[in-house]
């Protein structure tokens, strides 16, 4: 009974909704209302203004994103940054804490990914096309190859460096850089190429797709990367 005492949380915190001690219970509380998870994401390669998060998040209201954000500060998974004059610019951008979520936000990911009713053909952001590739490499066929590959999709630009069977990725500032630089004018047609198995040239006649630099390295590299077989 005694422990029991100890666990009971402050109004606001931990138990607010569930009354449960689970840490699963827990992270529902702190990003269970609708689109927190979602400005997570965006905000896992790098700072992001709010007018960046709204083009991102084209379904969001202006109200419920400043919500979110407030709710996610106060949870401290992010924080305020101001860019020095002139730019005079305030950003977003994920705490230590916060950016402990990406593994977990990526298996999540990968567990929807294998339901029957998921739909990749729908849009998606650039930041979720980045993410999507980090859970989904095929570690096992990306041993023992190593590239750096730009991205420029939908006016953002990113940078992946693939090596030892790892992805890192991150958001450039201004240009993508690497041996090779595959733009789009949309997400969904980079997704097209890496897991829906459409030809990079029919993309490239139909759909705004362009790859510069080491044509070889960039096909290699979009070859790695597959969805997970259904299971229900």
């Amino acid at each position: 009974m005694q422990f029991q005492k100890v666990t009971v949380s402050r109004d606001g915190g931990h138990g607010r909704w569930y009354g449960d001690a689970c840490g699963t219970a827990f992270a529902m509380e702190l990003i269970g209302e609708r689109w927190s998870l979602m400005v997570l994401r965006e905000l896992l390669l790098g700072p992001r203004r709010f007018t960046d998060l709204r083009a991102s998040l084209p379904g969001i209201s202006a109200k419920v994103l400043t919500e979110r954000l407030a709710s996610l500060e106060e949870a401290g998974a992010l924080q305020r940054q101001r860019l020095p004059p002139p730019a005079n610019v305030q950003l977003y951008a994920l705490t230590e804490w916060g950016l402990a979520a990406e593994p977990a936000i990526r298996e999540l990911g990968r567990w929807a990914a294998q339901h029957s009713g998921h739909d990749p053909t729908l849009p998606l952001s650039p930041v979720s096309l980045m993410i999507s590739m980090r859970t989904m490499l095929d570690r096992e066929a990306a041993a023992g190859f190593a590239a750096t590959i730009g991205f420029e999709i939908a006016g953002e630009a990113f940078r992946a460096d693939l090596g030892d069977g790892e992805l890192p990725a991150f958001r450039r500032v201004e240009t993508a850089e690497g041996a090779a630089i595959i733009r789009a004018p949309a997400a969904a047609t980079v997704a097209a190429l890496l897991y829906a198995g459409v030809e990079a040239a029919e993309l490239e006649r139909d759909a705004g797709l362009v790859i510069d630099g080491d044509r070889t390295v960039a096909l290699r590299y979009c070859a790695l990367f597959k969805l997970p077989a259904k299971l229900a």
